[in-house]
């Protein structure tokens, strides 16, 4: 049992991990901790990745702009955390910040890295003139909403997914105070979505897909066990309409099982046949 009257050193040291299901990974430094370099495919987007909710995000759009027509054909390589394949080399050489997911664009005369999954919606959606509105309040708009759901994940995820499924302890303070930010988080988009269609206005866009990583788990009912439930997210009636739709689109469906593993799910994509495969069961 942790000392519930705990007080902060002066300064504070890390001298042991402090439990939990990640703590053989955490630390308090950045950089690589070995040499490997990452696998490159055929195609010019190679993206190095977990199918957890940020990840997702960049499945989706590359599906999306896919099914749309555009040539964003890609290689997903999967990352596993739990293994520390973000800590090597090749992968802190993409992202400084060893996070899912990273992306190299070979497409041009140089290699492009680009992390943050943001980022990457951004870059990819600029690059192919989809999703994103191409100027004016409509794409500024569309960015006030992805820029809301980057600042929001962390509470989703580290905040409330953390203290409510993944710390070794469980404590009524944290839960509390990350259950009452996320219900607000909730109501802002739903709240906004009894006014459009989609975040952003009428119009499917980055900012749904960002959103839809996160938010889609809560929609159906597989986010941190029971937290549909425990967060009573069907109260939220636009945010379940909006989520449901999204969900139900094809090129989403596709692009959720890659780089997980586990029956009806990829851990690598190489091809669109891949997922078809899958999928056809």
């Amino acid at each position: 049992m942790a000392d519930l009257t705990y007080t902060p050193p002066k300064v504070w040291t890390w001298d042991q991990p402090n439990g939990g299901e990640f703590a053989s990974i955490n630390r308090p430094t950045a950089g690589a901790r070995f040499e490997r370099e990452l696998p490159r495919g055929e195609h010019p987007l190679q993206l190095y990745s977990l199918g957890t909710p940020n990840g997702q995000k960049v499945t989706i759009l590359l599906e999306e702009l896919l099914a749309a027509g555009h040539p964003a054909e890609y290689d997903a390589w999967l990352i596993s955390i739990a293994d520390s394949d973000q800590f090597s080399s090749g992968f802190v050489a993409v992202n400084p910040n060893s996070k899912i997911p990273a992306l190299l664009d070979l497409s041009g005369p140089e290699p492009v890295r680009v992390f943050e999954s943001g980022s990457i919606l951004f870059h990819l959606a600029e690059k192919f003139g989809a999703f994103l509105p191409g100027s004016g309040p409509a794409r500024t708009e569309c960015m006030n909403w992805l820029m809301w759901q980057m600042g929001t994940a962390p509470l989703l995820g580290g905040g409330f997914g953390h203290f409510y499924a993944y710390a070794p302890e469980k404590y009524q303070y944290p839960i509390d105070r990350y259950a009452m930010e996320a219900k607000r988080i909730f109501d802002v988009a739903d709240k906004r979505l009894a006014e459009t269609r989609y975040l952003a206005g009428d119009e499917y866009t980055i900012a749904d897909i960002a959103a839809y990583g996160w938010f889609g788990g809560f929609v159906r009912g597989d986010a941190y066990g029971d937290a549909q439930t425990f967060l009573d997210v069907p109260s939220y009636t636009n945010l379940m309409r909006w989520g449901q739709e999204l969900g139900d689109r094809e090129a989403v469906r596709r692009g959720r099982i890659v780089n997980r593993k586990g029956e009806g799910l990829l851990a690598e994509r190489h091809s669109a046949a891949d997922i078809d495969a899958v999928l056809a069961g």
